[in-house]
């Protein structure tokens, strides 16, 4: 009996090997029969195998691990399964259908948003987000002139250069970037729209793995420099009992029925996000953040509550990451619109935006009393593929805690960028 709990207690990230087999065993035989439900129990079994085997490989292979390895592995690894041919039709159809029909993703960021928001020290709350505007603005000016000498330089031309390679890759990802930058395009020059989303969405793909990489690396310089990294923190002084992982107010750790209370909690404020976002057309995740940091700030929820949401952060962190990223490779990250984008001038000029943006913010970060580190992943998301690029560069760098941050990149400073670029479009553009 001892021998068969080791076999238990050995586990591929939270699953144990022996039930890992039997989820094999049992979605072969759903394959088998043609029929793979897409409901939350599957979803939950395969997203979890999938996404932590990726990651298991990830991190064992020396060197590459703190690079963000796992995290690139468990994205894009699916997505190639998937152009092979390699996962099954009916696995990968029901993956999909599961993954947008629990919108899985935004539950996700609603809990990440949250959690680390009411962690966060209200003293510096709202330093923290004043000052991150100074290197997003920075890296995204320097990005926009470097991107650009590239692309001219290697002969893609000016307007190419800018409105299909550095713009979307700063424009906030998929939804919220490329196609909306696409439309405008299409409005503009009387073309068909699915022409223009097909050339700008290699950028952002490709955009999102550069930033994944550098995240990666900018982890492992702050385990060699720590002088340089808050780890996770994004200001010198800022302190948080919660997120530093001592317990919350009064030693007791959240007991179950409150970690209840605080999921409805961020569910309730992600509804509320939705709403506006149906109703005038507010992004919502922008929204859910600026209600999250006004209850921080007004101390609308009680210290259990705000323990509680992080208790839920801490769980979703842990469990849910891995299996979301398999899903986001297998179901949202078509392999073929990925390697579109490899040819050298393309990609050397994605590479030289990426890396300026994730400079910059480095290297302006003291100017405003930020880490370097911790800014120069803030600045990555602004290159990321919307929510699902800010997950796999913030799981790469080890700094979920910055999500909120990250949304400020990702969706602000994106709609920033959208709507200038069809601003300059509308006047210089082909």
């Amino acid at each position: 009996m001892a021998l068969w709990w080791k076999l238990m207690d050995l586990r591929l990230g939270i699953v144990p090997v022996p039930v890992a087999v039997i989820i094999a065993g049992l979605v072969a035989a759903f394959v088998s029969l043609g029929q793979v439900p897409a409901d939350l129990p599957m979803g939950i079994a395969v997203l979890a195998l999938g996404g932590f085997a990726c990651a298991e490989i990830g991190e064992r292979i020396p060197g590459l691990r703190t690079l963000g390895l796992p995290a690139i592995l468990a994205t894009f690894l699916p997505s190639w399964l998937v152009y092979a041919g390699w996962l099954p039709k009916p696995l990968t159809e029901a993956v999909g259908r599961f993954t947008d029909q629990s919108n899985i993703l935004y539950l996700f960021i609603a809990s990440i948003i949250v959690g680390s928001i009411l962690g966060l020290d209200r003293r510096v709350l709202i330093q923290g987000f004043l000052k991150i505007i100074v290197p997003i603005a920075a890296g995204s000016l320097a990005a926009l002139a470097v991107g650009c000498a590239v692309g001219v330089a290697l002969g893609l031309g000016f307007s190419h250069t800018l409105f299909k390679i550095v713009v979307p890759i700063m424009a906030g990802g998929v939804g919220e970037g490329a196609i909306p930058l696409s439309v405008g395009y299409a409005q503009l020059s009387h073309m068909p729209q699915g022409g223009y989303f097909a050339e700008v969405l290699p950028s952002v793909m490709f955009g999102s793995l550069t930033a994944i990489v550098l995240a990666g690396g900018l982890n492992f310089l702050g385990k060699r420099a720590p002088q340089l990294t808050g780890e996770g923190r994004l200001q010198p002084g800022e302190v948080d009992a919660p997120l530093s992982g001592a317990a919350p107010a009064g030693g007791k750790l959240s007991d179950v029925r409150t970690i209840g209370a605080a999921l409805v909690m961020v569910v309730t404020l992600y509804l509320l996000g939705a709403l506006t976002q149906k109703l005038w057309d507010w992004p919502g995740p922008v929204v859910m953040l600026g209600l999250a940091v006004a209850i921080k700030l007004g101390r609308i929820a009680s210290p259990a509550l705000e323990a509680g949401a992080y208790a839920n952060y801490r769980f979703f962190r842990a469990n849910v990451t891995y299996p979301l990223l398999f899903a986001i490779g297998a179901a949202k990250t078509p392999w073929e619109k990925l390697i579109a984008a490899f040819t050298v001038p393309t990609l050397a000029t994605i590479v030289a935006t990426v890396a300026t943006l994730v400079g910059t913010g480095f290297a302006v970060a003291r100017l405003v009393g930020l880490y370097p580190i911790e800014a120069a992943i803030v600045n990555a998301c602004h290159s990321g593929q919307g929510g699902t690029g800010d997950v796999a560069i913030l799981t790469a760098a080890n700094r979920m805690q910055l999500m909120p941050f990250a949304q400020i990149a990702t969706r602000i400073a994106g709609a920033i960028t959208v709507t200038l670029a069809l601003i300059a479009f509308a006047r210089f553009g082909p």
